[in-house]
């Protein structure tokens, strides 16, 4: 079957820390214009939809409708009417109201003591020893823990800074509890993805590309499609990569340049 539709990360693939990667946005271009639907899928949990779309049109590509986040993704398991301790961004405030929950801050010990059903735990800047401590009395106290995602590091121009991956490794110390984790390569965002797509998730028809195995290569395979790996990001060049994916290239154009390429030609340089 054709190619109908490209899942492609964001950080290492499309820009690093917002600053477009040379030659991706002519990349997300050339596969709208053979027809391919392009659906960004980021395990970035911090930002809104709407923010994630708007920086995506900042460096000229429009996204409306075609962003999904780990907190889209950690909606999948939150239900209507719970009480939600948010350790993250507006993202995740975002996704616990689209749930038809209620979210509660994370410095809100008024909150944890009248009662938490969810914590959610994602990158954000303002994390510190009282989030913490709140996250841990409620999680000890029963409230069910989820993490937007487990990457520990995340991809800047000036280097690899740590993720949210890392806070809520922390949590999960001070706990002795691990989370049920939403973003790639788990199975809530394959939800959301099945939920975006519907008829259009065949997975002969689906590629991923990504920047490392651990989520992106995983995430491809829990879909059941091909993984294309970029060298941009958490993956360097000249890094082995086993089981080895089924594109690999220097950066997002290179791949694209493969997957358009007519079969039985190589393609185009």
């Amino acid at each position: 079957m054709i190619l109908q539709t490209v899942l492609c990360d964001l950080d290492g693939v499309v820009w690093l820390g917002g600053v477009p990667i040379f030659g991706s946005v002519e990349a997300v271009a050339k596969l709208r214009q053979a027809g391919v639907r392009v659906v960004f899928v980021s395990n970035s949990s911090a930002p809104t939809i709407a923010e994630h779309t708007a920086a995506l049109a900042a460096i000229g590509i429009v996204a409306d409708g075609d962003v999904i986040s780990s907190s889209t993704a950690a909606a999948e398991l939150i239900e209507p009417g719970e009480r939600v301790l948010v350790c993250g961004g507006p993202g995740v405030v975002e996704a616990v109201l689209a749930a038809g929950a209620t979210p509660l801050s994370g410095d809100d010990e008024a909150a944890v003591a009248a009662g938490v059903d969810v914590v959610v735990a994602g990158l954000h800047r303002t994390f510190d020893y009282e989030r913490l401590r709140l996250a841990t009395a409620a999680i000890r106290g029963g409230a069910r823990f989820v993490a937007t995602n487990r990457d520990p590091l995340f991809p800047t121009p000036a280097g690899p800074i740590p993720g949210g991956g890392s806070i809520v490794a922390s949590i999960a110390t001070a706990t002795g509890v691990e989370p049920e984790t939403a973003g790639k390569p788990h199975e809530p965002m394959v939800r959301a993805v099945h939920r975006l797509l519907g008829d259009q998730a065949d997975p002969a028809t689906l590629v991923v590309i990504g920047d490392q195995l651990s989520t992106d290569g995983r995430f491809a395979e829990s879909l059941g499609c091909r993984f294309g790996i970029v060298r941009t990001g958490n993956t360097p060049p000249g890094v082995a990569v086993e089981p080895r994916p089924d594109l690999d290239g220097p950066d997002l154009a290179a791949v694209v340049r493969t997957l358009l390429a007519p079969a039985g030609s190589a393609p185009p340089g």
